[in-house]
């Protein structure tokens, strides 16, 4: 992560610039949730993926900050939906916008952040990049509802997972690689080889953050551990333990999804790390690292390629 800073700082305090002058608003609820929210100390990853791609395929514009403060603009309307939907309170450490300012203040900012990010994209005047982003904003608002129907569904399999974190994380992965091969003027293989690395790595990222949530350190994520299991997703590590567990196990495990029962969770923990369930869901993040890598094997070699290579082996072994 260090030397992605460091390559990229100049280009990310562009961004942030772009951030801060079209997040203003004349309505001061606005400005004050977007700033709240923005500033939550996220890593910035998507709107990062957007400059190191366009840099990579040679791009020397000024669009890619553009575009990369709008990923990043629908990146934070997508969390503070979530976090309405999820009743959540916590997030990087700091009180949800909607446990500071109402539900109501969160859902209606994140409509007015999604539709400043489509003004934004429009102002870059590129077919292909609007045709990118409203492909993307509509699979994960799919993504958000399959979620939805999937919480207290102890039979949802781990295909069927695997493809609601493909909707909703991993395609604005996806996207975000894509728009900096279309501002390259990247060949049709090349962009998709971009794509393909930001989906595996999206896929990753998020396979992850499935197991720190029975894992990791609270200070260091900011977040309460089992949260998943508080609102009844069934995450991959719970879905193989299930799979592995002997059936009393597996029983104890489906019935904490099936009612969110956090009274359960030391029990649910135990069965998790007793079937193996973090070490095979790390190694399936591993394998998404390792088909990222191999998606811009091809690409032409430079700094901002190695700077990917690097990133995805961070997004499977981080511990935050």
């Amino acid at each position: 992560m260090e030397n992605l800073k460091q390559l990229i700082a100049a280009d990310m305090a562009a961004v942030d610039q772009v951030i801060r002058t079209r997040l203003h608003s004349e309505v001061m609820l606005i400005n004050q949730v977007g700033e709240y929210i923005i500033n939550g100390g996220g890593k910035r990853l998507r709107p990062a993926l957007v400059v190191l791609s366009a840099e990579a395929f040679g791009y020397r514009g000024k669009h890619h900050h553009d575009l990369a403060a709008v990923v990043e603009f629908i990146h934070t309307a997508t969390l503070l939906h979530d976090d309405v939907v999820d009743e959540s309170a916590l997030r990087r450490g700091r009180e949800t916008a909607n446990a500071l300012f109402g539900n109501a203040a969160s859902v209606l900012v994140g409509d007015f952040l999604y539709s400043r990010a489509f003004q934004m994209m429009v102002e870059v005047g590129e077919m292909r990049v609007m045709r990118t982003l409203a492909d993307a904003t509509n699979t994960i608002a799919e993504g958000e509802v399959l979620q939805l129907l999937n919480c207290r569904d102890a039979s949802v399999d781990a295909a069927n997972y695997m493809h609601v974190i493909h909707c909703k994380t991993a395609k604005l992965f996806e996207a975000a690689m894509r728009l900096g091969a279309i501002l390259g003027k990247a060949s049709g293989a090349d962009e998709d080889a971009a794509a393909s690395y930001g989906m595996h790595l999206g896929t990753a990222f998020q396979l992850v953050d499935d197991v720190l949530d029975y894992s990791a350190d609270e200070a260091q994520t900011g977040k309460h551990l089992g949260d998943d299991l508080a609102e009844g997703k069934p995450t991959l590590p719970l879905i193989y333990a299930m799979q592995h567990g002997t059936p009393e196990r597996a029983a104890v495990v489906r019935g904490a999804i099936e009612q969110g029962d956090m009274g359960k969770f030391a029990e649910v923990l135990q069965i998790i790390h007793a079937t193996g369930a973090l070490d095979f869901t790390r190694q399936q993040a591993m394998r998404e690292a390792e088909a990222a890598r191999a998606a811009i094997s091809s690409l032409a070699d430079s700094k901002y390629k190695q700077c990917l290579l690097e990133l995805s082996n961070f997004a499977a072994t981080r511990q935050f």
